[in-house]
């Protein structure tokens, strides 16, 4: 019977070969692996997040069950964007919304819209955010003047806010005080942030939009009553002013406060056991399953509350506080 194979997952038959050798032999004869293996296929190996570098050089393969998790999500993530790509590239989403009978409740083509397009009603308001970000690429700008997110908006914008740092998007949000007070709210936020988005609290009023790229801007017609619609500009000058508010809100904010006061969050006890394991951060950044980015700013923050000069001392200290 023919042994599986791991190539349908893109792992190449010297990858697959070395792995299997790091499983059988890696235990009791680390050093001989990496000896007998070169140095591309070690790399490859990390890159593909099915084995690990300690900090003396040796490998250290990922449990099967966690490296075919990751194997699949990483052709999952490289599908996505490919077929979002093409999607984009396609105009596919032009041409369905051409279809609709009630096609002025969406915005146009960027060539073809207005300055400042009206949009009427929360259904069309929905569908116009679900297609910005979409297209965004770089960066999400977010307000809550409420503060408040409710179990349905919560259902409704996972998918979105999941999409968006999938793809690296940078995001930042901004919420408004009562969302301290709000299990449901914070819960969510939190899931956010341990994916990679920046989210700070608000004691000041705030003005609602949403921004991507810098390039396009939503806003309520009326900031008292959100459900009759939205007015969505890609006008330069308008969205370079609004980007500005945002970032003046953004510096007067504060930043999503650690779960239970001062204790780290599940991400940030993972984190801390990573820099007893991971000599590089793009290894422990692998481990688990998040952003080189995300996991420095992580480390950073939690240097800076144990009052650490470096990571190992940060790792040691939080083991003296039971934090891991």
């Amino acid at each position: 019977m023919t042994q599986p194979s791991l190539q349908f997952l893109g792992v190449g038959r010297e990858e697959e070969d070395a792995y299997r050798r790091l499983l059988r032999d890696g235990a009791t004869n680390p050093d001989q692996v990496v000896a007998d293996v070169s140095a591309e296929t070690a790399d490859q190996l990390v890159e593909l997040g099915i084995a690990t570098r300690t900090h003396t050089g040796s490998l250290r393969p990922v449990p099967p069950a966690r490296a075919v998790e990751r194997l699949i999500e990483r052709r999952l993530d490289r599908l996505r964007g490919e077929l979002e790509d093409a999607a984009e590239a396609d105009g596919i989403v032009d041409s369905l919304r051409a279809e609709r009978e009630a096609v002025t409740a969406l915005p146009s083509a960027p060539s073809e819209a207005p300055t400042v397009q009206q949009i009427e009603g929360m259904e069309a308001v929905r569908a116009v955010i679900d297609e910005l970000t979409f297209f965004a690429r770089t960066e999400s700008l977010t307000t809550n003047p409420g503060g408040i997110i409710t179990p349905e908006s919560a259902d409704f914008s996972r998918p979105i806010d999941l999409r968006i740092l999938r793809r690296g998007v940078r995001m930042r949000t901004l919420m408004a005080a009562p969302a301290l007070d709000d299990p449901t709210t914070l819960s969510y936020l939190r899931e956010l942030a341990a994916k990679g988005a920046e989210i700070r609290i608000s004691h000041q009023p705030l003005e609602r939009m949403i921004i991507c790229d810098r390039a396009a801007a939503l806003t309520p017609i009326d900031p008292a009553d959100t459900s009759k619609g939205a007015l969505l500009t890609r006008e330069p000058g308008l969205v370079a002013t609004l980007v500005t508010l945002f970032d003046r809100m953004w510096a007067m904010a504060q930043e999503l406060p650690a779960q239970d006061d001062d204790l780290p969050t599940e991400i940030e006890r993972r984190i801390l056991r990573t820099l007893y394991a991971a000599d590089k951060d793009e290894s422990g950044a692998r481990d688990l399953g998040i952003s080189v980015r995300t996991y420095r700013k992580h480390v950073a923050s939690l240097m800076t509350r144990l009052q650490a000069t470096n990571r190992f001392q940060a790792a040691l200290l939080a083991r003296e506080r039971g934090w891991f």
